[in-house]
């Protein structure tokens, strides 16, 4: 099974502000927990318990949260970026990570995202089909109510942020380690990783379940509104 993670925790969050005024974005509290804290017990109830963070943007803040991990029963290590080095990079230089010695699977992440996607089940998906590379595949919620039309353009009702019939990237990976000399050393792993990987290679993973990055506001009220459901079992 799959043990490690990465998670990309060094964004600004400029468009949180001001809550992103003191600490980096991962580190906003959601339902009196920082993002990452929910994402890690995400990850933890799939039995993922060493945990490396890329960290750039005040990241002393969460050091002094998560310290060794110990009190939250895993492993962390801390991947700094002094200067940034786009998500790519950072994960190419979060692989030399000791943690990671003899992993041949490791779990991806942005670190802004909550969710309650089975993660156990795209673990297997991604080991059975051998992949190079797996992502997990979401619905395109619209943002925006949609308002219906007949052909004379006459309205015959509305509808509220419809689920749209496509699938977007939903910011968790799986990369096997053979992933690591297609990283760039500077630059982001979508725009120049990807293009070469050969399609066979690369599967997607569909899932409904909730999932939400959290970008600006909304977001996170959002998120507030599904944690504080009685939601907050992730297994």
């Amino acid at each position: 099974m799959v043990k490690v993670a990465i998670i990309l925790a060094g964004g600004k969050g400029e468009r949180l502000r001001p809550y992103t005024n003191d600490r980096p974005k991962v580190m906003v509290e959601i339902s009196g927990k920082p993002i990452l804290a929910w994402q890690i017990e995400w990850l933890k109830s799939h039995g993922i318990t060493k945990f490396v963070l890329t960290v750039s943007y005040m990241y002393h803040v969460v050091q002094e949260y998560f310290g060794d991990g110990s009190k939250f029963g895993i492993e962390v290590d801390y991947s700094i970026e002094e200067t940034p080095l786009g998500r790519g990079g950072g994960i190419k230089k979060a692989f030399k990570s000791p943690l990671l010695s003899g992993e041949t699977d490791v779990v991806v992440c942005n670190g802004d995202i909550i969710t309650k996607l089975n993660l156990t089940n795209m673990i297997k998906n991604h080991l059975d089909q051998q992949a190079l590379v797996s992502l997990l595949l979401v619905p395109y919620i619209s943002r925006w109510g949609v308002v219906k039309v007949d052909e004379d353009d006459h309205i015959t009702g509305f509808e509220e942020k419809p689920k749209l019939p496509y699938w977007i990237n939903g910011g968790i990976y799986l990369f096997n380690k053979d992933i690591e000399p297609l990283l760039p050393e500077v630059g982001d792993h979508e725009k120049e990783t990807f293009p070469k990987i050969p399609k066979e290679k690369f599967v997607g993973f569909k899932d409904e379940g909730f999932w939400r990055a959290v970008d600006v506001v909304k977001d996170k009220s959002e998120a507030e509104e599904f944690l504080s459901n009685g939601k907050q079992d992730f297994s």
